[in-house]
């Protein structure tokens, strides 16, 4: 294998964290241009779809602190897609396809959360689900992109500790 073949690997996988931001900030966006916030649609007697903004993280966390919990995430989510980016790139092709899709679906959701961040100062969060008067937090596509590759990244390394004597 050639050092091109070699580099060449972890490129690939971007494309698939491109695709991720591209449904990400087109699902917003279109959320945006049609919903005014709270206003919902029902889906299912289970799901709505609801237009809010998360100024804060997973769960509203931090979402009434005082206003550094933005650049907190900013700069949270720059410096972990940047690493991500850095062990893509030194990933031989063909080697770690669970690995680094999980990790190219982390860094997909990171920047399209991050977009958010930078241009409005909030996520923009529209998939709701609920029981009965039990309402979970909203979310959206970036969000569902890390939780899936997060589950991705915790099954790659369960299955490397099986293979190892």
């Amino acid at each position: 294998m050639n050092s091109t073949e070699k580099s060449a690997g972890g490129w690939r996988w971007l494309l698939l964290s491109l695709l991720v931001v591209a449904a990400d900030q087109t699902s917003k966006a279109w959320i945006a241009r049609h919903y005014g916030e709270f206003e919902f649609t029902r889906v299912l007697p289970i799901l709505d779809i609801t237009r809010m903004q998360n100024v804060g993280a997973a769960f509203s966390l931090l979402a009434s602190a005082s206003g550094w919990q933005r650049w907190f995430f900013i700069a949270l989510a720059l410096g972990v897609s940047l690493a991500i980016i850095v062990w893509l790139l030194r990933m031989r092709a063909g080697s770690g396809r669970l690995l680094a899709a999980g990790l190219a679906l982390v860094l997909g959701g990171a920047v399209g959360n991050l977009i958010d961040r930078i241009r409005i100062g909030s996520v923009v969060d529209f998939i709701h689900f609920h029981w009965n008067q039990a309402y979970f937090p909203a979310f959206n596509l970036a969000d569902s992109s890390i939780t899936v590759g997060a589950g991705l990244l915790l099954l790659d390394a369960l299955l490397e500790a099986r293979r190892k004597p």
